[in-house]
């Protein structure tokens, strides 16, 4: 606190001069600024002091020295202190410079007495010292003028500290030694020339140099662990070689360097200096990358390139010394990213020293038979695939710089040849596009080719482009080969003259129109995202001209195309700025804001948002859309949309935030109106208005969770961009500085009351939400917006109800109490302390509400463990502990407050008092839990060493039960589903565990960390921290529930993770301990199981590792790996006991669990070739645990190795690396494999055939992808074992070596190895020596030819002599070959060489499979007597090639022959083709389409009747409804085919919906097929059928039915409901007229269903009611969102069946009367809450918003009720049945909530949901007894004698609902106005 002293003291020397004022106005900045901790407040403060010191200096300069001193002193204190930051050090040296003008002598002795104060000589700096002599050094003219004057002991002061540090090993993650080697290499750097002599001049040699530089040898060598201080050694010593006077010197020093590590123990001599070589015990070969990379980062050029006397040719550095150390570099295992870095860095360097290098060697030294272009090209090509993070960055810097290198000296030596071009992009293009290496260099080739002949090389370019932007991680790399493109051609045809724009976009169309229009038109969201935010707007950018050939190509109608013109529309407005939204653009985008799809409407709404300039206002067009859209997309079910919404309506809020102050300052465009200026300036602050009370009001108990979470979004960004609080965490999005101007002008016009006591109740409602997220952010935005204290009325409710939640089994109830009781204490104060008793509870001697609250939680937590030890069973359902710690948790680590406080030290022994008693609770309560479970009692029991089994745990539950019950011991039931005093107690102990885990180690993360200050102790002492260490050794080792145990895993991590990198070495020795007690457990012997038994025991050796500092070498990792290595691999024991775990099987499960460790990816990399070998040979294990155990660890190795598998198609990855990068990364684990495949394939004479890890080891290499021909590549060797595994006994091998062949073979070669097998396939029957051998051919044939299109690249010539060999051996498809399977797989690659054969072979082919086929009709021929295993496959097989021929030549026979197959009776054939037809295999062909479906008409009586097979049936209906999916497709021949026989099927079809209980899935089918057929052939006539599927649509669309059945009832009403529903609108049909208002009723209930697909179809049924009846069907009509949907049904309600009198009582069923009283009574009663509440049967539907949506359109029925019509009758019905009722509720609640009782249970009814519903429907349907009162007239009333009339019933409605708002239960009225617009607009659509 230097600078604080200085500031006082400097304030009371200046109070009576006459600066007085500017000196206390900049010393009050300079303070704020020290106490600031965010970085922009920072600034902000220091900004605020330069402004004050510019106009201080002038008084300054009048004053004398003894005056100035005291100012330039203070400022130079603070200075010295933010040492920490570089930017606020310069703006501190700006000040004190301008503030010094004229007195520089005067702050040059101030800099020397403060710096040359930093430590005594011969004494250690500290960190703190090492950072001001870097920061002065680098940062201060006057600090480097001192350093330069005192350089001596200086150097003396540096090797003395760095010898200290290196000797006494601090912390790992210690500073120390960095800022050590940092200071060294800013004084190298800094003052060269006065270092020089020291080292190069014998007579100013330097003994403390000489000693510095045998330190930072050390370093260099690994003394220091640190690796990110190593490599700094390196640049140090770099920089300390640049000080030489001539190269030849620094040059001689560096080559000394480099034969140090191979000569070892020597003297090095460095100019004149010489030191011992370091000695260290175990190099780590981490040296010649330190001296590499220092080197080729800042050594002098002149350096790097002079010539070497001491070789025998003429030699350089960079390359006869540098390049080999990188080359070996390059394959090292560690360290891959720097290695790298190295490679690039040494090409940039090259680069620059081309001219001195080329004058050197006089001639190329990248010709192309050199031997130097060869190794770099092999060494970037070996490294492109490296997966490691970041090397890809430098793997494009080292294509183009080894580009840009050969390129400068083809021109240099006129070589026009260029041969490098030609390989590389010959190289590129044989690549697979799934490897992200091929895009790299490709663009870098691309300027020096041209971009047509990379065209015209790579045809399929495209195609590739298309498949990466749908593949994340190669969408950059393929965006920036398009960039590359585009921008080459625009430069080669602006060089031609034809530069026009016109022209360029003409020419840009021709080759990348269908590119882009194929990408936004896809229906996948990735491509479409990608395309437009990496290739659309950029192209616009460099060609708008572009703009029209793409607008023309999406100006169609259906979805695709609406979907692509919108991001068009949206990119292009992006670019321009503006755009003009009317006529046809309006209509199409109102139609995309109302579009199902998200993308969509996402894309529309982002449209209306966002513009270039943030102060460009909306339009009243754009506003009124907004508020149209924003309504109707607040219950969005995708966490995706919620965020992207609220992302585009901060955009909009922003604009009209930053257009209003524009306003408000006057600066406004010159073509606006004063008039529209000031409307602009009313409607923005309307608009935020509007949408604040949106939010709020959608933030009633009574919404769904989805309306809930998007509403709290859309206020954080309201209460982000329209109010003042500024973020000090927020980089971006900082309130303006005017904002109070706007704030004002709002809150003239009533507006902006952001904080209201209504807002403020529907948050504290948020409070009490049953999940996480509501709470949490509802919490997030009390405390950083709201005012900083509560009522005191509010937060005395408050705190009992989170007392009372704190009590609660539910964990939910409990997380909700926790979260309450943190949101109180940061917005309490004294006096709510004082409110609240919590001060005159707690000691006198607390001081702060933070320690108050902790000691009441405390408080709480034991009087609950206490009870729980009295009786469990009670204390679980009355008062569990987990709420109570939740609780403490929470406002312990989540309150920054509460973190300052303990680090004041007036608090600490406070603190350190109640932490110590805190860990001491907790490890009483961990006992007693984990004891109870194991029938012991009390923390003293004797622990077990393992966790209980389930039957043990149920015994000491039970025991548990009883003794709470009073029972003594006695038999019970036996019943499979726990009890729920059984979950009670589960729940409390688990839970509690849990919650016990993340509580110590959040405390050990928070209190342990480098920024607490000592104070007067540490506040978590070593006794309490080894106290916590066994609490966490306990749940590990005695709990066996997953949940606690994960959650425990998270505390225990961070504890380590602490402890580990704290300076202390008792406190660093503490999980060491714990690693090597857990490894002697493991391998000792044990009585009981621990793995399976205890999931946690795995999970404390992973905790432990994980929380090595990453930089470091991690030694507890290796030593742990190497001891289970050690253990696995150990000779099992003679006779082991099956029901216990042995210790080798433990290993394997901890290894298993490091491995899928997510913090330990890069660091297991070194030890995974011991590790698969390991798990390789645990699959030949004779016990049963070992080889499931290896299985597990090779699969975790599988995916550690290989990424996890990110495409959606099984076993078809659309990424990865390819098998020779593979190798190349793990070379010995390549001989591993290897070695496995060829004992396999090659087995030794008496060894057994059978090789357990043979399929693991195909598994794995069948993940890999083809890779690059290279003769020397080490994947070549893996062909000859695969090939050799053709004939395995074993199916599933030879299936899987077949796959292995596609990334083993590459493309080119894979012509001749399918001519190779196929030759060796027999030419004759008598030739076949092995079936297994055959087959396994046939199945590797069929690999290579089944390829990714492109990857091959294999055309029908060039497998034309793979085909004439088949032709040779036409008679494996004949019965000649007995084998089935054979002949199915033999078919199977015949089929994928359709094009290659002669026409007689084809013909063939179809003979051969018509004659099988054909012997399988009735009457037929058999082909083959006997049963033969595989005959069905072969039959199903057959059957798909004809159905995939008929499909391509649309050949009338064939598909003749196909509807014949599927009329016979073979279930083979029939189960196959039905199949085909489903899953599309065959692409579309109609004539094919149109005869299966007329085929399946035909037979569907029959098949209906016979019922042979339930999955055939489906099948067969499935089939059906996929033919006839699209409308248009039904024709007159189909309704033909059914004339006769359609009402018997739609009958069956009923009644097996009605009747009948096959399964839901055959259920759905059937109901689908039935809507198909009545959809059809409905006539007037059918009114009986039409009802009774009505009435099943009714019954399958209730919530509680199967899902399939909901989705069957909505796509059955978009099938034929929307034609029953216009056909009742005719005035022939009015018989339907019910029916129809049933099936819209049907269609409402659907359109709010909890899932989304159901109600996508819904919105279907919805869509097509909304087109004009007389205009056909169409499958591209777009389908609007389920709510726009249900508005539109509400809408025909109102138009079409206003008059009919069902359609007020349908309506009116959405309007239940709910028991309000009840409800209330059941809160007052407070009854205990049990662990479970019953589920709601749908969670999406919203009873209370419907009934606002349906209010407005009752209203308007009732407006329509003439007297004596039949909808009169049934309002005076519905009145008098239910007026009573509405006012005697009304009543009750103005009772209920007049009195003061209600304030007990307020806050708790505040949060209750169905309480809510009640009064919204209470509501909704008191105002509509109201109006139905003023439209009936006086005489209706008089006849119902209701007692009142309208005006008082509107009375009391009005002063209940205000009455309701103020306890937070209703909407206040501006709000229902708001909400009122949620429903369809007024009057007739």
């Amino acid at each position: 606190m230097g600078a604080e002293r200085e500031a006082r003291a400097c304030a009371a020397f200046y109070g009576a001069l006459g600066i007085a004022e500017p000196v206390l106005s900049c010393l009050r900045c300079l303070r704020q600024f020290a106490g600031s901790t965010a970085k922009r407040c920072k600034d902000k403060h220091l900004e605020e002091a330069l402004l004050v010191s510019q106009a201080l200096s002038e008084g300054l300069q009048a004053l004398g020295e003894a005056e100035a001193r005291p100012l330039l002193r203070c400022i130079l204190a603070f200075q010295m202190e933010a040492t920490g930051s570089s930017s606020s050090f310069q703006k501190l040296e700006q000040i004190v410079t301008q503030l010094a003008v004229g007195k520089e002598a005067l702050l040059a002795q101030e800099v020397g007495v403060l710096l040359a104060g930093l430590a005594p000589q011969g004494e250690v700096l500290s960190p703190g010292d090492l950072q001001s002599v870097c920061m002065f050094m680098e940062e201060s003219r006057l600090g480097r003028q001192h350093w330069q004057q005192n350089l001596a002991p200086l150097l003396q002061r540096l090797a003395t500290t760095l010898r200290w540090v290196l000797d006494s090993h601090p912390a790992p993650s210690s500073t120390w030694g960095y800022l050590a080697v940092k200071a060294c290499l800013q004084l190298f750097q800094v003052l060269p020339k006065d270092v020089a002599p020291l080292v190069w001049s014998a007579a100013g040699k330097s003994e403390a140099l000489q000693s510095l530089l045998g330190l930072l040898l050390e370093v260099a060598w690994g003394k220091a662990l640190n690796k990110d201080t190593r490599l700094l050694a390196g640049t140090a010593l770099s920089m300390l070689v640049n000080t030489a006077p001539q190269p030849e010197c620094g040059a001689s020093a560096v080559l000394a360097l480099f034969q140090l590590p191979d000569q070892g123990i020597g003297e090095l001599k460095f100019g004149e200096l010489a030191v011992e070589a370091p000695t260290v015990l175990e190099p780590d070969g981490l040296e010649k990358l330190v001296l590499t990379r220092g080197l080729l980062t800042c050594c002098k050029m002149d350096i790097l390139s002079c010539r070497l006397e001491s070789f025998a040719h003429t030699a350089c550095l960079l390359l006869d010394v540098i390049f080999p150390a990188v080359c070996a570099l390059a394959k090292e295992q560690d360290c891959h990213y720097y290695c790298f870095q190295a490679c690039t860095l040494w090409l940039q360097r090259l680069r620059e020293s081309l001219p001195a290098i080329w004058h050197l060697k006089g001639s190329r030294i990248l010709a192309w038979d050199a031997k130097l272009l060869q190794q770099l090209t092999q060494l970037v090509w070996d490294n492109a695939e490296t997966p490691v993070e970041g090397v890809s960055e430098f793997i494009h810097s080292s294509f183009r710089l080894l580009l840009e290198i050969y390129h400068l000296e083809c021109q240099r030596f006129q070589d026009q040849e260029r041969l490098l071009y030609q390989q590389m992009l010959q190289r590129v293009v044989s690549m697979p596009w799934q490897i992200k290496a091929r895009y790299v260099p490709l663009c870098a080739i691309v300027p020096y080719v041209g971009s047509q002949q990379v065209l015209d090389a790579y045809p399929d370019l495209p195609q590739h482009l298309l498949s990466c932007l749908s593949t994340n991680h190669l969408c950059p790399a393929a965006t920036e080969v398009y960039k590359a493109l585009v921008r080459q051609q625009c430069t080669e045809q602006q060089d031609g003259q034809q530069g026009t724009e016109a022209a360029l976009a003409e020419w840009w169309a021709l080759r990348w129109l269908p590119l882009l229009s194929q990408a936004l038109c896809s229906p996948l969201p990735i491509l479409q995202s990608n395309a437009t935010n990496h290739l659309l707007t950029w192209t616009l950018r460099q060609l708008p001209a572009a703009q029209a050939p793409l607008a023309a190509q999406f100006s169609g109608q259906d979805m695709a195309s609406l979907r692509a013109w919108i991001l068009l529309l949206k990119a292009q407005k992006s670019v321009v700025g503006t755009l003009l939204l009317q006529g046809k653009t309006l209509e199409r985008l109102s139609c995309c804001l109302g579009a199902h799809e998200e993308g969509i409407r996402l894309a529309a709404l982002g449209l209306l948002c966002c513009s270039p300039s943030t102060n460009q206002p909306l339009s009243g067009t754009e506003v009124q859309l907004l508020q149209e859209f924003l309504p109707l997309n607040l219950n969005c079910d995708s966490s995706s949309f919620r965020q992207l919404l609220q992302a585009a309506v901060r955009k909009a809020l922003v604009r009209l935030r930053d257009s209003s102050l524009a306003q408000l300052r006057g600066k406004v465009p010159q073509s606006t109106e004063q008039g529209e200026g000031a409307g602009q300036l009313a409607q923005a602050v309307g608009f935020v208005e509007w949408l604040l009370q949106l939010s709020i009001a959608s933030l009633s108990p009574g919404s769904n969770y989805q309306r809930k979470k998007t509403a709290l979004l859309l206020l954080a960004a309201v209460l982000e961009t329209c109010t003042d609080t500024w973020s000090p965490n927020r980089k971006k999005g900082q309130p303006p500085r005017t904002m109070a101007t706007l704030l004002s002008y709002a809150r003239q016009n009533g507006c902006w009351d952001f904080f209201s006591q209504p807002n403020l109740l529907a948050l504290l409602s948020c409070l009490q939400d049953s999940t996480n997220e509501i709470r949490d952010l509802a919490s997030e935005l009390l405390i950083h917006y709201f005012p900083a204290t509560f009522p005191e009325p509010i937060a005395l409710a408050l705190f009992q109800l989170a007392q009372e939640a704190l009590g609660s089994p539910r964990v939910q109830e409990a997380e909700a109490g926790a979260v309450l009781m943190k949101t109180i204490l940061q917005k309490s104060d004294s006096g709510t302390m004082k409110s609240l008793a919590l001060e005159a509870e707690a000691a006198p001697t607390l001081p702060n509400r933070g320690l108050c609250f902790a000691q009441h939680l405390l408080h709480m937590l034991q009087a609950q463990y206490a009870a729980a030890c009295r009786d469990l069973l009670q204390a679980a359902a009355t008062a569990p502990m987990h709420g109570a710690i939740a609780a403490l948790r929470r406002c312990l680590l989540q309150v920054p407050e509460v973190a300052a406080s303990m680090q004041a030290a007036e608090s600490a022994q406070s603190w350190q008092e109640l932490l110590t008693c805190l860990v001491t609770t907790a490890r009483d309560i961990t006992s007693f839990l984990l004891g109870a479970l194991q029938s012991q009692q009390g923390p003293g029991a004797n622990e077990q060493a393992a966790a209980p089994s389930f039957a043990d745990m149920g015994n000491a539950i039970g025991s548990l039960i009883m003794l709470g019950k009073g029972q003594g011991q006695q038999e019970e039931e036996d019943s499979v589903l726990l009890s729920e005093e059984h979950s009670l107690i589960l729940t409390c102990c688990w839970v509690s565990v849990k919650e016990i885990g993340l509580l110590l180690g959040g405390l050990a993360e928070l209190l342990l960390a480098p920024a607490m200050p000592a104070g007067s102790g540490p506040l978590l002492p070593l006794p309490t921290l080894q106290t916590a260490a066994r609490v966490f050794q306990e749940i590990l080792l005695r709990c066996r529930h997953w949940g606690a145990v994960e959650g425990c895993s998270m505390g225990f991590t961070k504890f380590c993770t602490a402890l580990l990198n704290h300076p202390d070495t008792e406190l660093q020795a503490i999980p060491q301990t714990m690693l090597e007690q857990g490894l002697e457990a493991l391998s000792g012997p044990r009585s009981s199981s621990i793995t399976r038994r205890a999931a946690g025991f795995p999970m404390l050796f992973l905790c432990i590792v994980s929380g090595e500092a990453p930089a470091q070498t991690r030694p507890l990792l290796t030593r742990c790996v190497q001891t289970l290595l050690a253990l696995a691999t150990t000779a099992l024991p003679q006779d082991w006991d099956q029901t216990l775990d042995l210790p080798q099987v433990c290993a394997f499960h901890v290894l298993q669990t490091l491995v899928r460790g997510a913090g330990l990816g890069g660091a297991l990399l070194r030890h995974t070739t011991p590790m698969v070998a390991l798990a390789l040979q645990g699959l030949g294990s004779p016990c049963w645990a070992m080889r499931n155990a290896a299985i597990q660890l090779f699969s975790a190795l599988t995916s550690r190795l290989l990424g996890q598998q990110r495409s959606r198609g099984e076993g078809c990855l659309a990424e990865g690396v390819s098998l020779q990068a593979f190798l190349g990364q793990h070379p010995q684990l390549g001989a591993v494999l290897l070695g496995e495949l060829e004992a396999a394939a090659g087995p030794v004479p008496g060894a057994p055939r059978l090789r357990p890890a043979l399929h693991a080891i195909l598994t794995l290499l069948a993940q890999l992808q083809p890779g690059i021909e290279s003769p020397s590549s080490p994947s070549a060797r893996f062909l000859g074992p695969l090939l050799g595994l053709a004939g395995s006994p074993i199916y599933a091998v030879r299936a899987m070596a077949a796959k292995v062949l596609v990334p083993v073979v590459p493309p080119p070669r894979r012509r001749g190895l399918l001519l190779q097998l196929a030759r060796q396939l027999p030419a004759t029957p008598g030739r076949v020596r092995s079936h297994n051998a055959v087959h396994g051919r046939l199945l590797q044939m069929r690999a290579l030819l089944a390829a990714a299109p492109g990857t091959s690249g294999l055309s029908a010539e060039a497998l034309h002599p793979v085909a004439l060999q088949l032709e040779a051996r036409g008679w494996l498809l004949t019965p000649a070959q007995r084998c089935p399977l054979v002949r199915a797989t033999f078919l199977q690659v015949l089929a994928l060489l359709p094009t290659s054969f002669s026409p007689g072979f084809t013909q063939s082919i179809c003979d051969a499979v018509s004659a099988e086929l054909g012997s399988l009709l009735p009457g037929g021929r058999p082909g083959c007597a006997e049963l033969q295993v595989g005959l069905a496959i072969l039959h199903q097989t057959m059957a798909c090639f004809m159905c995939s021929e008929a499909a391509q030549l649309a050949d009338s026979e064939r598909i003749g022959a196909v509807c014949s197959l599927l009329r016979q009776p073979n279930p083979d054939v029939q189960l196959a083709i039905l199949s085909w037809v489903i899953t599309g295999e065959g692409g579309t062909c109609e004539e094919l389409e149109k005869a299966l479906g007329l085929t399946l008409l035909e037979s569907l009586g029959s098949v209906l009747q016979e019922r042979r097979d339930k999955e055939f049936l489906r099948l067969y209906l499935e089939a059906l409804l996929h033919l006839y999916r699209d409308p248009l497709s039904w024709s007159q021949e189909a309704s033909h085919k059914l004339q006769g026989s359609s009402a018997a099927c739609l009958e069956m079809l009923l009644h097996m919906v009605e009747a009948e209980c096959p399964g839901p899935d055959l259920l759905f089918q059937a109901l689908c097929a039935a809507s198909l057929l009545l959809a059809h052939r409905f006539e007037d006539k059918d009114g009986t059928l039409v009802e009774r599927w009505c009435t099943v649509l009714e019954e399958c669309s209730r919530s509680a039915s199967y899902e399939v059945l909901r989705l069957a009832a909505a796509r059955s009403l978009q099938t034929a409901g929307a034609d029953v529903v216009q056909r009742s609108l005719r005035a022939a049909s009015a018989s339907l007229v019910p029916v129809a208002l049933r099936l819209i009723n049907v269609g409402i209930h659907l359109l709010q269903d909890e899932e989304r697909e159901v109600r996508h179809e819904a919105s279907g049924f919805a869509s097509l009611l909304r087109q004009d009846p007389s205009k056909p069907l169409r499958e591209s009509d777009i389908f609007v969102q389920d709510n726009v949907g249900l508005l539109g049904l509400l809408q025909l309600l109102l138009a079409e069946f206003g008059e009919h009198p069902e359609t007020f009582n349908l309506l009116l069923q959405h309007l239940p009367v709910l028991e309000l009283r009840g409800i209330v009574e059941e809160l007052e009663a407070n009854k205990a809450a049990s662990l479970y509440k019953e589920d709601e049967p749908n969670v999406f539907a919203e009873p209370a918003i419907l009934a606002r949506q349906l209010l407005p359109v009752l209203l308007q029925l009732l407006q329509k009720a003439r007297a004596g019509s039949p909808l009169h009758a049934s309002a005076l019905r519905w009145l008098a049945a239910a007026g009573p009722g509405v006012l005697r509720d009304l009543r009750y609640c103005k009772h209920r909530w007049s009195q003061e009782a209600a304030a007990r249970w307020g806050m708790k009814a505040l949060g209750c949901a169905k309480l809510h519903t009640a009064v919204a429907m209470l509501l909704a349907r008191a105002r509509l007894a109201a109006r139905a009162l003023q439209v009936l007239g006086e005489s209706a009333t008089a006849m119902l004698e209701l007692g009142y009339g309208a005006q008082e019933l509107e009375q009391e409605l009005e002063l209940v609902q205000r009455l309701l708002a103020q306890h937070g239960l209703a909407p206040v009225l501006s709000q229902g106005d708001i909400l009122g617009e949620l429903g369809p607009p007024s009057g007739v659509a």
